[in-house]
């Protein structure tokens, strides 16, 4: 019901009295202003009063802790006096409000446009995703600890504080009280310090630089001191507590809150279905290595260890042949009445080898290295390579020769299968 000017986007309005502007919020949601924020700059060459005006007198009436919080942060909030500020407003948020007092009778000017990306928004968004999903190995690091513990001293100096004087505190409920209050002042802080960094950096830069230094450097001192979270209860706590402040980023990296409720709950949904979801990927993996059906892989053996296979398959095929003989179920006189040697049988049973030595040195001048079977084969192969005649009469020849090398030569291993 106020006479104010309402602020659209590109608007330049050029004033020198006391008036109050609005802009009121598109309802129409699109999805590429996720990230977009409506910028007014306000400057003048005199000082001027900067005050907001909010809608909503009571606070009860908020719908979420956030919008209390902003509620009374802003009952708490004086009116700034200066000769340029800026206001970055959200996109589907309130409805925003503020009146502008000169001091003098000088000309200030309103400039309003968008900023189609937000750098902050994206940042904050991507940070708290990050933060969600990484915290339980963030949780057990000693370097974020101490970071942690730095970013908390700087920003809430009340809140660091009281959580290391904790052990000096006797009552929780004490303790919970101050907690609170601490958290309500220190968010009061960061809310002003939001508002007036450019101020303080380009005014106070030495100061801030010190504050940030001194305190820095004791949380760290502290931290250290204390050491790193070693008791699965605490690790747990500071987890919860990580990925509570990545909801509250999440929360405020984006202009539309159901994107944010959105998000929250697909995170959620991920971390619960983390364990459903291994379970089922075993069950697919047992079951698919179930029914694949298996493909025979052939090894093929060199002649070393082919020749060491052949010895070690013969020692134990005879120690398995001398044990089936010493068995009281080997019918003994049966295969004694058909033997032409029963004493070689007997030694064989008892452990003498299966081969007599001169039957070894038979086979070793027959097909040993200078015998006439391996002269033999040699001279042939030589014989094969000289031939020039045609492929036909090579291929009967061939044949021919192998004939005559199966009826003429015995197989060499005969004596030994025997």
């Amino acid at each position: 019901g106020k006479n104010c000017s309402l602020l659209h986007e590109m608007d330049v309005i050029q004033k020198q009295d006391e008036n109050c502007y609005c802009y009121v919020q598109n309802r129409t949601i699109h999805l590429q202003y996720l990230w977009s924020t409506i910028q007014i700059k306000v400057n003048s060459r005199e000082k001027f009063r900067f005050e907001p005006i909010s809608e909503k007198n009571n606070c009860q009436n908020s719908e979420t802790v956030f919008e209390f919080v902003a509620c009374a942060v802003q009952i708490l909030w004086k009116p700034e006096t200066c000769t340029e500020t800026f206001l970055s407003i959200k996109q589907y948020g309130e409805d925003v409000c503020f009146k502008i007092q000169p001091f003098k009778i000088e000309p200030y000017v309103v400039r309003v446009k968008r900023e189609m990306l937000d750098g902050k928004l994206l940042f904050l968004f991507v940070a708290g995703i990050f933060l969600f999903h990484f915290a339980n190995s963030l949780s057990r690091s000693a370097k974020f600890f101490y970071l942690s513990g730095i970013i908390l001293g700087v920003l809430a100096l009340l809140v660091f504080v009281l959580l290391t004087l904790k052990r000096f505190i006797p009552r929780h409920s004490t303790f919970w009280i101050l907690m609170s209050g601490s958290w309500m002042v220190s968010l009061y802080f960061i809310y002003c310090f939001k508002e007036n960094i450019q101020w303080l950096w380009s005014e106070h830069k030495s100061y801030l630089l010190g504050y940030f230094l001194a305190v820095g450097i004791t949380s760290f001192a502290i931290c250290y001191q204390h050491g790193p979270l070693t008791t699965e209860l605490s690790i747990t706590l500071f987890t919860w507590t990580l990925q509570l402040t990545a909801f509250v980023l999440i929360y405020f990296g984006v202009t539309i809150p159901q994107v944010a409720y959105a998000v929250i709950a697909v995170s959620l949904c991920s971390k619960g279905l983390c364990y459903p979801l291994g379970a089922a990927c075993h069950i697919a993996r047992k079951m698919k290595h179930h029914f694949k059906s298996r493909k025979l892989v052939f090894k093929y053996l060199t002649e070393e260890e082919y020749r060491e296979q052949g010895e070690s398959e013969t020692i134990r095929a005879l120690e398995e042949l001398r044990s089936f003989c010493r068995s009281p179920d080997f019918p003994s006189w049966i295969a004694v009445s058909k033997l032409q040697a029963p004493h070689r049988f007997a030694a064989f049973v008892l452990g003498s080898p299966h081969i007599s030595p001169a039957e070894t040195k038979a086979h070793d001048e027959q097909y040993g290295i200078g015998s006439f079977f391996l002269e033999e084969q040699l001279f042939e192969t030589r014989a094969q390579f000289e031939q020039d005649e045609p492929a036909n009469s090579v291929h009967e020849e061939d044949e021919e020769n192998e004939n005559e090398m199966h009826t003429q030569i015995p197989f060499p291993y005969a004596n030994e299968l025997l």
